[in-house]
């Protein structure tokens, strides 16, 4: 199969099994109980079949609730891939809610629009803490945008004010890294196909995806860090940077991590230190 008929079959495909999806996912928003959850981890596992994306996992998932999952955020994809193992409601970018389809399919799958506006600052927080209190897990992107996939950038503290929401949530970090292409290592040249970032738009970001046969990433959960562990958000903030950092750069380098069974180091000053040194030999 050529690159081209692959790249438009998976999109007949996924269309297809997208649509029914959503009007399953319209009337579970509507019943009780967890099911709307699973099925949207079961709608993003076949998304992630269609594409081709494969996960090696490392560590587990906490069976505390309610949850904040930090993760590093590169590519439209890592919604898929990471939609589909982790049980909570994404975090988005405000802009999102405009884009047709895509809105659609974030609103059904309860995300939480954020715009970082002033104005609107107060209210959205008060949305993150309802969820939370509800028992709703969340998964954040603290780089408040996606990079190029060749290193993390500076985690913005601001994100983990939800750590400290009344329902004190545990904090789990999850390091994702793409590691492989067609069954062979990804270069540092294959990043811009999986990496989505800067202007490039879905449209023309999406075909260089999909004309591979197959993508893989490790992913890795560190043991959950309860509320509470660090004397504020910009502790916590530096030490979960550092040592997401550290992972990725690791995995990149086809270096095997083991999930961190504690809390990073919990000193500000040593946390700081670390990314920089992380981020500038990423560099």
């Amino acid at each position: 199969m050529t690159g081209t008929i692959r790249m438009a079959l998976r999109l007949v495909l996924a269309l297809g099994f997208t649509v029914p999806c959503m009007l399953i996912q319209a009337v579970l928003l509507h019943l009780p109980g967890r099911a709307k959850e699973r099925f949207a981890k079961n709608f993003w596992r076949g998304v992630a079949a269609i594409l081709g994306v494969r996960l090696t996992i490392h560590g587990e998932l906490t069976k505390s609730r309610p949850v904040v999952f930090v993760a590093n955020h590169c590519s439209w994809i890592d919604i898929v891939a990471l939609g589909s193992i982790l049980p909570g409601c994404f975090i988005a970018k405000a802009e999102i809610a405009r884009w047709p389809l895509i809105s659609w399919i974030a609103r059904l799958g309860r995300t939480v629009f954020v715009s970082r506006s002033k104005k609107t600052l107060g209210r959205e927080r008060e949305s993150l803490e309802a969820r939370l209190a509800a028992g709703d897990n969340i998964i954040l992107f603290p780089e408040g945008t996606t990079s190029d996939g060749t290193r993390i950038l500076p985690f913005q503290s601001s994100f983990l004010a939800i750590a400290e929401a009344p329902a004190s949530p545990v904090i789990q970090l999850v390091t994702i890294v793409y590691d492989g292409l067609d069954g062979l290592p990804v270069r540092r040249r294959d990043r811009p196909v999986i990496s989505w970032y800067g202007d490039m738009d879905m449209a023309s970001h999406y075909p260089g995806i999909g004309r591979h046969r197959s993508l893989h990433a490790t992913v890795v959960m560190d043991q959950a860090i309860p509320a509470g562990s660090y004397a504020n958000r910009k502790a916590l903030s530096a030490a979960l940077e550092t040592r997401l950092a550290a992972s990725a750069a690791a995995l990149r380098q086809g270096r095997a991590v083991a999930p961190l069974l504690g809390p990073p180091p919990a000193a500000l000053e040593f946390a700081a230190a670390g990314a920089s040194r992380v981020r500038a030999a990423n560099e």
